[in-house]
């Protein structure tokens, strides 16, 4: 695999089209390998086309690009074998166990000892005490932790996270996204898309996309200082009459 050990995506102008309806326009954007790069934008704006896009999923209609060193229109299927795509969605099977739906990932990939790579999986997220819950019957936090386990059980270089965190309470979303910086200190790549801006200043960098335009990228103090924005705080008495006139 020849690949340019410091950057994971390298896209340029990728456009896509649903019918008549531009999606995605001209986008462009660089991830460098072991950062997290936050997608920010409303529902709508492109965000999860892009996602498609990058990992091979959907064939831009122009524009191009590299993914872990991979051209994402000619080596679609070589970039699958080393992402994970966790999708907004539960997609794992309700009426398994915990244990039960790993080690089927597992040997789906085609993973040496599927139960062996299982249960490091369990030990790993902290799963053990419910391995033999139906994942039907987890909370959200839950869920969302077993998705993650079942996303890097076959060791990807790239994690496609597409709104992960939605409908999750506080708690899980914080040790979520610690889970998140341990990965990323192991050099694995990470593309997260979500609503919730704290979650987007834990980001090494972010990319703001609107009516499948990209609106500003980089890090949270460059896209503050790019805005030209002043703040001002007024303080004293009489502040109510002041407003008011």
């Amino acid at each position: 695999m020849s690949v340019d050990s410091e950057i994971a995506i390298d896209v340029r102008g990728l456009t896509k089209f649903f019918g008549a309806k531009k999606v995605v326009d001209n986008f462009t954007l660089q991830v460098a390998r072991g950062h997290i790069q936050g997608f920010l934008g409303p529902n709508g704006s492109g965000k999860t086309t892009t996602i498609r896009m990058i990992c091979g999923l959907l064939t831009p209609d122009s524009g191009e690009g590299r993914c872990l060193g991979y051209d994402i229109r000619r080596q679609q299927e070589e970039i699958k074998r080393y992402v994970g795509y966790m999708t907004q969605g539960f997609s794992l099977y309700r009426d398994l166990t915990i244990r039960e739906n790993l080690e089927f990932v597992a040997r789906v990939y085609g993973l040496e000892a599927p139960e062996d790579a299982a249960q490091a999986a369990l030990e790993r997220l902290g799963l053990v005490s419910r391995a033999d819950q139906l994942a039907g019957e987890l909370s959200g936090g839950w869920k969302q932790r077993l998705a993650l386990g079942a996303c890097i059980l076959p060791g990807p270089s790239l994690l496609l996270l597409d709104e992960p965190t939605a409908g999750v309470d506080p708690k899980a979303r914080r040790d979520f996204w610690d889970e998140i910086h341990h990965l990323a200190t192991q050099g694995l790549t990470v593309l997260v898309s979500t609503h919730y801006m704290d979650e987007a200043e834990r980001c090494h960098q972010i990319a703001y996309i609107a009516n499948g335009r990209l609106l500003a990228s980089g890090t949270i103090p460059e896209i503050i200082a790019s805005a030209n924005l002043s703040t001002w705080v007024v303080t004293g008495e009489g502040l109510v009459r002041s407003a008011a006139n």
